[in-house]
């Protein structure tokens, strides 16, 4: 039985898609879903502590990203928390997974093929090789 489920939103249309996806899952009997997004880290290299997102909190952006995800929290017919962290996408979904002990992730695929996708790399393959529980992954609308 599902009880947890991990989101994985970006600032794409995409996002759209996965939440549409995630609404045909019978989540009256969900214990939680976290709907979480990444920001990519600017300065890697610079040690940082990891409760919060820095830089981010005055950010234009930032505050987008968290209205839409409370927009897509309002819809939910269950308990949620939003999550906004900062590094690499992959590696944080994962570690968000196993802080909440989630059942399973949805995340949505770019549908990148070829050189784009050995040059940007694939978030969602690697959420699938790595997460500690079963992987949705959400293809964009065709057309």
């Amino acid at each position: 039985m599902i009880k947890t489920i991990l989101v994985a939103l970006d600032a794409s249309n995409l996002s759209e898609s996965v939440m549409a996806s995630l609404h045909e899952l019978q989540l009256e009997n969900v214990d939680k879903i976290v709907l979480s997004h990444v920001l990519i880290e600017q300065n890697p290299d610079l040690e940082r502590a990891a409760d919060r997102p820095h830089g981010y909190a005055d950010n234009l952006a930032y505050r987008q990203i968290e209205q839409q995800l409370q927009a897509y929290q309002e819809q939910l017919p269950c308990p949620s928390d939003i999550e906004i962290v900062t590094g690499d996408p992959a590696e944080e979904i994962v570690r968000l997974a196993n802080i909440y002990k989630a059942n399973l992730i949805v995340i949505g695929n770019r549908g990148l093929t070829g050189l784009k996708r050995i040059l940007q790399g694939s978030v969602s393959s690697q959420v699938l090789e790595e997460a500690p529980c079963s992987v949705w992954v959400v293809k964009p609308p065709v057309g």
